[in-house]
């Protein structure tokens, strides 16, 4: 099920992805950038929950969508991080935290589907958390101005781009928890 309209919404986030490098390169103001830039990724960080649902309710959930899907909202993150250290909106430490960890666990998941016990690292709500706090810290980051005329979204981005990377730690160290009496089973043999 390559084409069915959930995983066309999955694509849409890696086709984003030059789309809002891009438009830091156009010759626009920064002010228009900053808001093109942050409803863009706004938007289709939104497809991530709305292709779920349509997958579920039209009843096209696939092994190819379930692939797919994080992958496209690791692109879309890790993209829009990088861009943001490029500006000097957020701290390269936090993006090789935020990074790093997306890179470790996704080869510990696709290690332990090997070994067949994935289970023991499936999705917790520590990890849906992490990728909350950074689907709000990212778009503020990005907008980099005075929200409604009083919210700093710089500031308040700041802080929770380093309370994403606090999070990011501890769900590593949960999931590699979860993993280990695993790892200590397969090593022991």
């Amino acid at each position: 099920m390559f084409f069915t309209i959930p995983t066309i919404m999955t694509w849409t986030r890696i086709v984003a992805i030059p789309l809002i490098v891009g438009v830091f390169y156009a010759p626009l103001e920064p002010a228009t950038r900053n808001l093109i830039a942050t409803v863009m990724f706004i938007v289709f960080a939104a497809t991530d929950w709305l292709d779920g649902f349509l997958a579920r309710k039209l009843n096209q959930t696939s092994a190819f969508g379930a692939f797919l899907d994080p992958v496209a909202d690791k692109f879309l993150v890790c993209a829009s991080l990088l861009v943001l250290v490029h500006m000097q909106r957020a701290d390269v430490f936090v993006a090789l935290i935020i990074i790093g960890r997306e890179i470790a666990i996704s080869a510990l998941r696709e290690w332990m589907a090997q070994i067949g016990a994935s289970k023991s690292v499936a999705v917790h709500m520590l990890g849906k958390l992490k990728t909350t706090v950074q689907m709000v810290a990212i778009p503020l980051l990005l907008y980099d101005g005075r929200l409604f005329g009083t919210i700093d979204t710089s500031v308040w981005g700041t802080w929770l781009i380093w309370l994403a990377a606090v999070l990011t730690v501890w769900s590593m160290v949960y999931y590699l928890q979860k993993a280990l009496p695993e790892i200590r089973a397969r090593v022991a043999k």
